[in-house]
């Protein structure tokens, strides 16, 4: 039995105080992270691999089913405007198409052919990553298209939740994070659902300070898309340039973004 399916070390959960379930469930998370950190050598390798491709105009997709799917989408929605970077950048697919983010579609994860398919309707080429994300590591939608990935020349990598199984071996970069048995007996949206968005932050985050869209510790490049991130923006500019808040409003009105507001007026004011 893989472990994500192994039995809970908790029983009679429905006996359970309140307190004890949360206590627990707690308990439980805080192993997450240790876990994580035993995989840092195999997402630096992944990392390295993807950043070469990307500066040299590839994409990264994820692909995935269930939680593993919905986590991919999530991440890859957040890099536009965290970073400012074209939608088209980093992509993420869910065996059932779009519908299943919402609700399950029966058996969509169960075709070996599909991932592929969806993947190539986005004209995939040798310079693009495919991560397959798959907690179980034996999701047909994911052994698939990576498998098919592969064979044509793109990077692959995986992130899975036990040890030796298929998806990883159809990885040439995979990550493995074994959290152990859930709280509740394979509810892999659990932990290690938990275990997959950290490793996914890892990724994407580092990718795109690799990709210089970041300087110093502040996201120089995210879209102006709402009142927050327009005073967080000024905040930024003004930090940079000692300007009054006004002329940092003004900078980014003209320029559109921290780093080409602070960079104009640098050079403008040398």
């Amino acid at each position: 039995m893989s472990t994500t399916e192994s039995s809970s070390k908790y029983d009679n959960l429905e006996k359970m105080p309140l307190f004890d379930l949360l206590k627990n469930i707690n308990k439980e998370d805080q192993t997450v992270p240790l876990a994580v950190e035993k995989a840092i050598p195999s997402i630096q390798k992944l990392v390295e691999e993807i950043v070469k491709r990307m500066k040299n105009g590839g994409r990264l997709f994820y692909i995935g089913a269930g939680t593993s799917g919905r986590l991919g989408i999530v991440d890859a929605s957040e890099c536009p405007p965290t970073y400012g970077v074209p939608h088209g950048m980093v992509i993420g697919l869910m065996a059932g198409g779009d519908e299943a983010i919402r609700k399950a579609v029966e058996y969509a994860e169960d075709d070996f052919e599909q991932a592929w398919k969806d993947l190539q309707a986005f004209d995939i080429n040798e310079k693009d990553t495919v991560i397959g994300i798959a907690a179980s590591g034996r999701t047909p939608y994911v052994i698939g298209g990576l498998n098919d990935a592969r064979k044509a020349g793109m990077l692959t990598g995986c992130i899975v939740c036990n040890e030796g199984s298929k998806v990883a071996a159809a990885a040439e970069f995979p990550v493995e994070v074994v959290v152990g048995p859930e709280f509740v007996t394979g509810s892999t949206r659990m932990k290690s659902g938990t275990a997959q968005k950290l490793v996914l932050n890892m990724v994407s985050t580092s990718v795109m300070i690799q990709l210089g869209k970041v300087r110093g510790n502040k996201m120089v490049d995210m879209q102006l898309s709402n009142h927050k991130l327009v005073n967080r923006a000024i905040n930024m500019v003004m930090e940079a340039t000692s300007v009054s808040e006004e002329k940092a409003k003004e900078l980014l009105d003209e320029y559109g973004s921290v780093r080409e507001a602070v960079d104009h007026y640098m050079q403008e004011s040398n």
